[in-house]
């Protein structure tokens, strides 16, 4: 089983929206056996919220189901738990390291568009651009990538 674990600051709109995506990715292979997949946030601003509204309706309008995930903080120990911990954004990445306080000695730890041909890029916040839909386009495309890749090794 691959466990996965998206990252981003709050864990309402990106990595919320990333977690519901790809596992819709790994329902409609068939493949949901093989995969463990979780988000949470590298701030405590928005533990026991709910996923973004801007997120549910994007999902929503798409067919995605988007479950009752709450909110929660990354903790060190789950650099244990999981084979990759998915950040969004450069600051997700440096506040990832900083939680997990280990250097990433796995080499666990990179953004979801690493495994695009934008490796390096970052996912936009739309908690500050308000653009669901763009953002919604990058973890799409880094969701199939991501996915692509986990195939390679399952």
């Amino acid at each position: 089983m691959i466990k996965i674990l998206f990252i981003c600051h709050g864990n309402i709109c990106r990595s919320t929206m990333a977690q519901y995506v790809f596992q819709y990715m790994v329902d409609q292979n068939g493949m949901t056996d093989s995969f463990y997949i979780d988000s949470a946030a590298t701030s405590r601003e928005e533990i026991g919220n709910p996923p973004h509204h801007g997120t549910r309706r994007k999902l929503r309008q798409l067919g995605i189901p988007c479950g009752d995930h709450r909110a929660r903080q990354l903790r060190a120990e789950e650099y244990d738990r999981f084979d990759h911990i998915i950040g969004m954004d450069s600051w997700n990445i440096r506040n990832i390291n900083r939680i997990i306080g280990n250097g990433d000695p796995d080499g666990k730890v990179c953004r979801l568009l690493d495994f695009t041909d934008r490796k390096g890029q970052d996912i936009a916040d739309p908690w500050y651009t308000g653009n669901f839909d763009v953002t919604y386009d990058d973890v799409k495309e880094g969701c199939e990538a991501l996915l692509n890749d986990c195939l390679l090794h399952l």
